[in-house]
């Protein structure tokens, strides 16, 4: 899991978040939103909102540069969790 501190709060059933977690995603994850058959940014917007446990609409609230940090984690699940050189 990763905490990701926004920059701005946004609000989810009248409750202001300032910090989520991502889980790390799996293939089932991966899956489901390729299910949707969506653009690549709504799919995105849908597997943020399911590894942080958020309605979709809270995801599309957010901040570009704390979006831009929850891609950055996003990404960082994807290396491997101990490299080799």
């Amino acid at each position: 899991m990763q905490k990701i501190k926004l920059t701005e709060t946004i609000k989810i059933d009248g409750i202001s978040i300032a910090e989520l977690t991502l889980r790390r995603p799996k293939v089932r994850d991966r899956l489901a939103v390729e299910r949707l058959g969506t653009n690549d940014a709504e799919k995105e917007v849908a597997l943020i909102a399911n590894l942080a446990d958020i309605p979709k609409d809270a995801v599309e609230e957010l901040d570009l540069a704390d979006y831009a940090k929850i891609q950055e984690a996003l990404q960082g699940f994807l290396l491997p969790l101990n490299p080799t050189t």
